[in-house]
């Protein structure tokens, strides 16, 4: 597959694989077609007659109902399989460029999520239709990135100049990869990673993050960095990316945001999570209204639903 490294315009992309294919009018076109979204009313037939496909060879709660919440809203049809790898033709070692081909036939889109990271791509490089990355193993998850970003705007007012705080598993964790390599998109940015010695940011992401020029430093004091951090970006420590239970239990729990963690925060801090959360975000401050991950996971719907009309609609 040839990936288009820079949108010129809506339709200069066909597949949603890597944010590397985003460029800064993209994202804005984007998030305006996000508003209009919105605007809606229920029971919209825009996507009327397609069909999309969530094709989830992971466990995927938010991702997977977001996007089928999302094509329901504008007037389409969804087929689905949830454990792929163990409910379809992959347990009888049917190749992923097989079952996308298969797929292409029964459906306008699929979304795919794999345990292997550049699964989205190859399924892209064969696919007739439109694939949406929704998580490949600890590569990208450009999807999430993209209403990640689009929540700092709506509880920022901005995108540009903040100081942006990636906190926890950052070498798994591909929800904080995509987003620190979208956040080259901006201007005036400072990222600032906080992780556990055994999970650190890849070098991949930081030579990426250094080549935009966009300031970025490594900090393992999370007290010190919560006065200074316009938007935290939690992330859960994932047990099911590490070999031994030892290597886990080592960096779980380092980091947990609470109310006393919260007292070192400015007043208009975001706190985001991509969730789910263990243990890492207490309970006692999901109602201050810094915490704003409830809404950044509602968010999704309509961010997907930007991105399904995008490639499927007449306009």
């Amino acid at each position: 597959m040839q990936t288009p490294t820079a949108a010129t315009n809506d339709r200069a992309i066909r597949h949603i694989v890597e944010v590397a294919q985003f460029d800064r009018p993209w994202i804005e076109g984007l998030f305006a077609r996000v508003a209009r979204m919105r605007e809606l009313p229920r029971g919209s037939d825009r996507l009327k007659g397609c069909i999309l496909a969530t094709l989830f060879y992971e466990p995927s709660t938010r991702t997977r109902l977001s996007f089928e919440s999302a094509m329901h809203r504008l007037g389409g049809a969804v087929i689905s399989t949830e454990n792929a790898g163990e409910f379809s033709s992959a347990i009888k070692g049917e190749t992923v460029e097989d079952t996308i081909r298969m797929i292409g036939g029964y459906a306008d889109a699929v979304v795919i999520r794999h345990p292997e990271q550049g699964a989205a791509a190859r399924a892209a490089a064969v696919a007739d239709v439109p694939v949406l990355n929704g998580g490949d193993g600890p590569g990208e998850h450009p999807t999430q990135a993209l209403l990640d970003l689009y929540t700092i705007m709506s509880e920022q007012g901005r995108i540009d100049g903040l100081k942006v705080a990636l906190v926890g598993d950052l070498r798994f964790g591909r929800t904080a990869r995509s987003l620190a390599r979208l956040l080259t998109l901006t201007t005036g940015t400072e990222i600032i990673y906080v992780s556990p010695p055994a999970v650190p940011m890849g070098s991949d992401v930081q030579r990426a993050v250094a080549a935009a020029g966009v300031a970025q430093r490594s900090e393992s004091d999370l007290s010190a960095v919560l006065p200074v951090a316009d938007v935290v970006y939690q992330t859960r420590i994932q047990r099911e990316r590490f070999a031994t239970r030892e290597e886990y239990e080592a960096s779980r729990g380092v980091y947990v945001l609470n109310r006393e963690a919260y007292t070192l925060m400015k007043p208009t801090a975001t706190v985001l999570h991509p969730l789910p959360r263990v243990d890492e975000i207490a309970t006692e401050v999901d109602d201050d209204p810094r915490s704003a991950y409830f809404r950044q996971a509602i968010n999704g719907v309509y961010v997907r639903m930007a991105l399904l009309d995008l490639l499927l609609g007449a306009d």
